[in-house]
């Protein structure tokens, strides 16, 4: 038994960072696959990754906390300000770091919180709050900082599906079949997994988009890149000291720092200054080097079974 608990963690290990390699080198085929599948196989993945997490989760579990309204606070104020800051020096960095603030909290946030030790019910909480904030708020950023009319609507329908749809779902299951509800929760190692092949298939799409980008300059897309990396690091430094706060530091991470970078890469490129999607773009690698860091940190800390 400790011989595969040591080869299961060590997947989990290089797991994320594995699959990004593998997503860029396939990116033509992936692309294609994404392409002739109608761009079904992520929403797909963060559909069935969600149902498996809310199992676990009661209505009467999911409270708003001051926790939840600073780091909203945050995401509104710093976003602004940012793009404020940056403005003078380069109107499509100020966008790209912009959007890095603004997007809504990851879907899948909550499957690696959950892995991370935060509470299931704190995050989704969260993910549920944030997106619809977020999704009210963001037309009046974006008409302000960007290239046209950005409406409620629009985002809202990117968003609703693989929001509502699979907390509905997951409930309907836990209140018409329980014990099927309860095996999905107890198993719910199974989301990570999910989340691998999705995050295969999006980093395959976002190593596709730059090749084929030709507008952008060499200094801009490393100035872009740079800024989301600071953003990336910063968000999930100050997420974990909010969270510490209210006791939950893999709660508040993860809240702030994993974004839903395929909404901030259509919002960027719907919105905004199409180049300046390449903040969000590069945000998808950099968060993932983070929750692989934080994968094997914190598997170090809990002792093998013996």
């Amino acid at each position: 038994m400790q011989v595969l608990e040591y080869l299961h963690r060590n997947v989990k290990t290089i797991a994320m960072p594995s699959a990004m390699v593998v997503g860029a080198l396939l990116c033509r085929p992936i692309s294609a696959l994404e392409a002739w599948t109608g761009q079904m196989i992520t929403p797909t993945l963060i559909f069935l990754m969600l149902f498996v997490t809310f199992c676990r989760v009661k209505p009467k579990q999911m409270k708003p906390s001051m926790m939840h309204f600073w780091l909203l606070l945050f995401q509104v104020v710093v976003s602004v300000g940012i793009f404020c800051l940056l403005l003078p020096l380069s109107g499509i960095v100020a966008q790209g770091a912009m959007i890095c603030v603004l997007a809504p909290v990851a879907m899948a946030a909550v499957v690696i919180g959950g892995m991370l030790g935060a509470d299931v019910a704190t995050m989704a909480t969260y993910s549920l709050l944030c997106n619809m904030v977020i999704a009210l708020l963001a037309p009046v950023v974006l008409t302000f900082t960007g290239n046209g009319v950005c409406t409620f609507a629009e985002i809202l329908a990117r968003i609703a599906p693989l929001l509502i749809m699979p907390f509905a779902a997951a409930q309907c299951c836990r209140f018409l079949a329980p014990k099927a509800a309860r095996w999905i929760g107890d198993h719910s190692q199974i989301s990570f997994y999910m989340w691998l092949l999705s995050l295969l298939v999006i980093i395959g799409r976002t190593t596709a988009f730059i090749i084929d980008l030709r507008d952008a300059s060499a200094a801009t897309e490393l100035w872009l890149a740079f800024a989301a990396l600071a953003i990336c690091l910063v968000q999930f430094k100050v997420g974990r000291a909010v969270g510490r706060r209210y006791g939950d530091p893999a709660a508040g991470g993860q809240s702030l720092g994993q974004k839903n970078t395929v909404l901030a890469v259509w919002m960027a490129q719907s919105f905004l200054d199409p180049i300046s999607s390449i903040a969000p773009t590069a945000y998808i690698v950099w968060q993932n080097f983070v929750n692989s860091y934080q994968i094997w940190r914190k598997d170090r800390e809990t002792p093998m079974n013996r």
